[in-house]
């Protein structure tokens, strides 16, 4: 496991995202939504839209959904599954841990489900 550091817990209000670049083994460097939900819970998913290749950072989160402001499509944050159309195909979920006030997120170990596998 390869966890990073993604952002502070009190720079991520309950019920936003925000962007975090963060490193692949690779080298890659990827951007990933970093959500809080409205309960407090925080989650890491891809960032960029699967149907109009935008930021879901910059999207509204609900419940436990975030959706891209370009064309409405809407994304499970726990899953990364497409939930609205016009998305049909899901991003990547992470793993996320919060520390203390830091949010650690694992970009190495995709969280694998039947929605995205």
């Amino acid at each position: 496991m390869s966890e990073q550091f993604a952002c502070d817990l009190a720079d991520l209000a309950p019920g936003t995202a925000r962007q975090a670049l963060l490193t692949v083994a690779s080298g890659e460097e990827i951007p990933v939504a970093v959500v809080r939900t409205d309960d407090g819970e925080v989650y890491a998913i891809g960032d960029i839209c699967t149907h109009g290749e935008v930021s879901l950072s910059e999207g509204e989160v609900e419940g436990c959904e975030i959706e891209c402001w370009a064309h409405g499509a809407r994304f499970d944050v726990r899953t990364g599954a497409a939930t609205e159309l016009p998305a049909m195909s899901p991003v990547k979920a992470y793993p996320t841990r919060v520390d203390g006030e830091r949010v650690l997120v694992d970009v190495d170990a995709p969280i694998l489900t039947k929605e995205n596998a």
